[in-house]
């Protein structure tokens, strides 16, 4: 009943998590499902995949960066979408190691321009998934994740 008709954007959806959590959410009948990420050929490969499978829900793939408060904007703006699920992030701890501003500006300033847009259009729920490295984090992802996740409960809503 939280997603049946609603107008679903998941970040991150031509990647592992977001393309499966888009899956599952097809079969709740959104009546949108906005795919953004910020890689052709996965968005367009989930994009084919899932509107062979929407019956009633209107598949929208949108390329888009997560660091991008302009495109961001444009989407938010046009779409407004009801959910939000944040899965758009850098995952691999080896690589993050060896890239630690890009995992920050992503990770963190990324996640934190989702949920201010999120919040600036009223979006009804904005989930961000997370992982179990943020949990007494040993690493620049695990640190990365755990920023993210303190940013997005220190704001606290506005409606969201």
């Amino acid at each position: 009943k939280n997603i049946t008709g609603k107008l679903v954007m998941v970040t991150g959806a031509g990647g592992s998590i977001g393309s499966e959590l888009s899956r599952q959410i097809l079969g709740f009948n959104p009546k949108q499902l906005l795919l953004l990420d910020n890689s052709e050929t996965p968005l367009y490969s989930i994009d084919l995949e899932l509107d062979k499978e929407a019956s009633e829900t209107l598949v929208v793939p949108c390329i888009g960066d997560v660091r991008s408060t302009i495109r961001l904007e444009r989407i938010f703006s046009k779409y407004k979408p009801d959910i939000v699920y944040h899965a758009a992030a850098y995952k691999h701890v080896p690589m993050m190691e060896l890239s630690p501003v890009d995992a920050v500006h992503n990770n963190v300033l990324g996640t934190f321009n989702v949920a201010s847009m999120a919040n600036k259009h009223h979006a009804k729920k904005f989930v961000m998934i997370s992982t179990d490295k943020a949990v007494r984090p040993t690493s620049v992802m695990g640190a990365t994740k755990r920023v993210a996740e303190m940013a997005v409960q220190s704001m606290n809503g506005n409606g969201t």
